[in-house]
């Protein structure tokens, strides 16, 4: 248990290096978390700083997020990797270098998934993509990607108890870290049907 612990706080650390933020002030643009949805994630720095930028920011993110899965690959039985995911996406979302606020976690959750689960993570951008065709919110996108990455986690550790509670949490803190986009989503409807 005590190994579980330590992976769990090691990608929490890992979470916590915001490269969008890390990268802003590199290319003296300020901070990500001032402008627009006041997120440090890759939709945000596309809309500040372009598609070179957020790709970037979204390579950096999953890269990391591969590292961490690989070394929770070999320091805990699969069961536990989902637990390791959350704690990464923990970090991305309350950073302890950057004030405790960060991004929503999606590229983590993406990047780490990818190692253990690479079908369910290439099912998940196939589905991202066709969403948004669909209707054009990259968060809603994200709801359908994140969600093929949780089953993915799922099957990859057997269906163990434990890998889906893990994988449900992930899931489900990154819907509630889109809680703000859902709000003004209802809100634009209502007024349209007002």
């Amino acid at each position: 248990m005590a190994l579980v612990l330590l992976m769990m706080i090691i990608a929490y650390v890992a979470g916590s290096v915001n490269f969008a933020i890390l990268l802003f002030r590199l290319i003296k643009k300020g901070d990500p978390r001032d402008l627009h949805s006041g997120n440090a994630g890759t939709t945000n720095v596309y809309r500040q700083a372009g598609k070179f930028w957020a790709a970037v920011v979204l390579l950096l993110d999953v890269g990391r997020a591969g590292g961490v899965a690989v070394l929770s690959s070999l320091l805990l039985p699969p069961e536990f990797a989902a637990w390791a995911a959350l704690a990464l996406v923990l970090g991305n979302r309350f950073p302890c270098f950057h004030g405790f606020r960060g991004g929503k976690g999606v590229a983590n959750f993406l990047g780490f998934s990818a190692f253990i689960a690479p079908l369910s993570a290439a099912i998940a951008c196939g589905a991202w993509v066709l969403v948004y065709v669909i209707v054009r919110r990259p968060f809603i996108a994200s709801f359908f990607m994140i969600a093929s990455c949780a089953v993915g986690l799922m099957a990859a550790a057997g269906y163990h108890p434990l890998a889906i509670a893990g994988a449900a949490a992930c899931f489900l803190f990154i819907v509630y870290n889109h809680k703000k986009n859902i709000i003004e989503m209802r809100g634009t409807k209502e007024e349209r049907a007002g």
